[in-house]
């Protein structure tokens, strides 16, 4: 059996690699110790959501995340969440008094962030298929579109000239980029995303010509998920060096620049966090000499995981427990129809566990090695593979951190049709 020491360290690559104490029995069943979520312990949270699986995500934590990155960053900064991190309307109500813009990808995200209160200047429509009753709604109320192709342009200016409203635009642009150590590459090389930094000269000319002063600026969205400070820095300073040599080209004074975000969070126990100070301080001289060129240009940073991922757990129940060839499996009420990301099948090149923990045992010190499954027929419906937990039976809860960014929305939820998870802000 995957049983481990249960005063070993963790820590230890030996033992975390799935070493094993031989001969060690089961010790007596922990005593339930109740792990807490915004401050409200767990078997209350079970009460309230009526259900399993659940996801639950911590108000104080989406604060404390929006105090860090206010204090890190530079004051003249502005922060816009990306929404397709999650939408879920309670927390979308939540940041829109917090932050300072939306970033949003489609018709519905658009309008849910006006219902939740969010200026139509304040809005940022981004994504490469916009379809005409999408651009008629952005027109029509003032937000920002971000033009992808020259294309995209043509039936915006449609559009706008049969309502007869001038369209508030930023160009998209994909410049040349040399990125590493990026968990999904939005730019840089042959994407779908924004214009070619080659074809844009031509395009921010026709844009100054037919459009004046509602060409606004830039906005470029290099990739995410990164936790390394060094790469982001130099991302941000190639956007901008790339962005001053354009306008200098076509004699233009940008507005509005958004740098995209691309700020990643850990998901697994030893990955250390983005240095965000250093971030910051190497952003604030770069941001001064912007404005001591452009004047007073707005400067976004978008950001959708970073905001909301680490202030979100993913709640199931333990339904079955049972051995295979030697190996414990939990299986489980939930799994990759709720929670898609923690499952690696998100597109994760390497399919790293989530950080897990039994939540109604929170003190028990881990003992065994298991396999967390979900419920779907499929064997790809793994939710962790031999994680570290106390020993864990029938009826025990099983809390997956990090989980507040691409859980329900990014997720295959019809598949073999089971109940949804309930969500809560908590």
């Amino acid at each position: 059996m995957n049983f481990i020491d249960p005063v070993a360290d963790l820590s230890d690559p030996v033992v975390a690699q799935g070493a094993v104490a031989e001969g060690q029995g089961a010790p007596a069943l922990a005593p339930e110790s109740w792990f807490d979520i915004g401050g409200v312990p767990l078997d209350k949270l079970v009460l309230r959501a009526q259900q399993t699986p659940f996801f639950a995500y911590d108000r104080r934590a989406l604060d404390s995340r929006i105090a860090q990155l206010r204090a890190a960053l530079p004051e003249e900064v502005d922060l816009f969440y990306s929404m397709k991190a999650n939408p879920f309307d309670p927390l979308v109500h939540h940041l829109a008094a917090r932050v300072d813009g939306f970033d949003v990808s489609s018709g519905a995200e658009l309008a849910q962030a006006l219902n939740a209160g969010v200026a139509a200047e304040d809005i940022a429509f981004a994504g490469p298929g916009k379809n005409d009753r999408e651009l008629t709604l952005a027109v029509a109320t003032g937000a920002i579109l971000s033009v992808e192709s020259a294309g995209e342009l043509g039936r915006i200016e449609r559009i706008a000239g049969e309502l007869g409203i001038a369209p508030r635009l930023i160009l998209r642009v994909n410049p040349e980029l040399d990125l590493k150590g990026v968990g999904m590459r939005m730019g840089g090389e042959p994407r779908q995303f924004g214009v070619d930094m080659e074809f844009c000269l031509d395009l921010v000319r026709r844009l100054m010509a037919t459009h004046g002063d509602n060409f606004l600026g830039y906005h470029v969205f290099w990739g995410s998920q990164c936790l390394k400070a060094d790469m982001i820095i130099a991302a941000q300073a190639g956007t901008i060096d790339a962005l001053v040599a354009l306008s200098d080209q076509a004699g233009f004074v940008p507005r509005l620049i958004n740098l995209g975000g691309g700020f990643g969070i850990a998901y697994s126990d030893g990955s250390p966090p983005l240095d965000l100070t250093a971030v910051g301080t190497a952003l604030a001289p770069r941001l001064a000499a912007l404005r001591q060129r452009f004047g007073s240009v707005r400067v976004v940073i978008e950001l959708g995981r970073y905001l909301v991922g680490e202030a979100g757990y993913y709640v199931c129940r333990v339904l079955d427990r049972k051995m295979s060839r030697g190996e414990i499996f939990l299986v489980t009420d939930g799994g990759m129809h709720h929670h898609l990301a923690a499952s690696g099948n998100l597109g994760q090149i390497l399919r790293r566990n989530y950080p897990m923990l039994v939540g109604n045992r929170a003190d028990a010190p881990p003992f065994e090695k298991a396999h967390v499954a979900g419920c779907l027929c499929t064997p790809i419906d793994m939710l962790g593979h031999n994680v570290a937990l106390p020993q864990t039976e029938a009826g025990d809860l099983i809390v997956i951190r990090q989980s507040g960014a691409y859980g329900p929305s990014s997720s295959p939820s019809g598949f073999l049709s089971h109940p949804a998870a309930t969500e809560l802000l908590v």
